[in-house]
């Protein structure tokens, strides 16, 4: 009977070490005096500052990139989901007004490709030092059988905090209020499944041009824009009424999260300069277009609710990376949208 070894059975540790060793100087880029531990232990350490947070409240979310990772593949281009799946995370947890601590990513694949996990945990990085948050540590799992060589799936976890009376939660948000649009990066990390249906339907190759200085591939790939900086900005300076993170399910499924049983949002969106992917995306599958604000953002990453008196001035904060596009009115949670 032969002996059998964990590599003969497609788990090679020698290059699970050799990951570890590329992805320390990486990752150490991440840190500050907060972090306590360093990275290939068994768990991060981090110290918070608690300075001006009367009632410390820890707020976390997860997620991950969904098969946006398909065309990362496709391309073998690996440097970028990671900011995607840092921006899934904490997009999600500053709408509570939480601010960036530190970020865990979880990388699964079926053989280790220890410069492509490398690639992979550098775009990670990348998005911890656009959300000021500390990668202090994650897992690479090797799992032959479950995934082909080739391929891989890549989830994180990030943790905030905030004040518990300074939490945002759309309380008192009321009728006049009005929504300003922080225009997004692209598709950011949903509706790829639709996207790779059109792309197929229409016999469109990733490597065609798009513009002058893309081409489709690369267009699709471009990283989920992070709003932690804006985010902090608005809520030092301003009383925030509420925050939605606009993913999958558009302004129909996202915004209702953030509203009161008695309020709806109108939202125009008539002059709104839309990115031209949304359009070439509804050309290529035939597309209606309800379904497009169904399933994209359509251009608008994340919608914050102020005060009609703070408009303005929160519009100079922002600058042109934003727009009015709505108001809250009466209603019972529903949202129109004026194309």
């Amino acid at each position: 009977m032969a002996k059998l070894t964990y590599k003969d059975a497609g788990v090679d540790k020698d290059k699970g070490y050799k990951e570890v060793e590329l992805i320390k100087q990486i990752v150490k880029k991440t840190h500050g005096k907060e972090v306590l531990a360093n990275i290939g232990g068994f768990a991060g350490a981090f110290a918070p500052d608690l300075s001006g947070i009367e009632k410390p409240v820890l707020i976390s979310g997860t997620d991950g990139v969904g098969t946006k990772i398909k065309l990362a593949m496709q391309m073998n281009k690996h440097d970028t989901v990671g900011i995607d799946c840092v921006a899934m995370c904490v997009n999600d947890i500053i709408c509570q007004g939480a601010r960036p601590l530190f970020f865990l990513d979880y990388i699964a694949t079926g053989k280790l490709n220890p410069e492509k996990m490398a690639d992979l945990v550098r775009g990670v990085s990348e998005g911890c030092l656009q959300s000021e948050a500390a990668l202090i540590g994650g897992e690479t799992a090797e799992m032959p059988g479950i995934y082909s060589e080739d391929d891989y799936d890549l989830a994180g976890f990030a943790v905030g905090l905030a004040d518990k009376d300074k939490i945002i939660t759309g309380e008192k948000l009321k009728e006049g209020d009005i929504a300003i649009g922080l225009y997004s990066s692209g598709l950011h990390s949903n509706g790829f499944s639709l996207v790779r249906a059109s792309i197929d339907q229409a016999n469109i190759s990733l490597s065609d041009s798009f513009d002058d200085k893309k081409t489709i591939g690369e267009k699709l790939l471009t990283p989920t824009k992070i709003y932690a900086k804006e985010i902090k900005n608005l809520t030092e300076k301003f009383d925030i009424k509420a925050i939605a993170n606009i993913t999958g399910g558009g302004l129909y499924e996202n915004v209702p999260r953030v509203l009161k049983d008695d309020l709806s949002v109108e939202f125009d969106l008539s002059n709104f300069k839309i990115d031209p992917i949304f359009t070439k995306i509804q050309q290529w599958g035939n597309i209606d277009i309800d379904e497009m604000y169904h399933t994209f953002n359509m251009g608008i990453g994340m919608v914050v609710f102020v005060d009609p008196t703070d408009e303005k001035e929160v519009l100079e904060v922002l600058g042109k990376e934003a727009k009015t596009i709505g108001k809250v009115i009466k209603g019972n949670k529903e949202i129109s949208i004026k194309y």
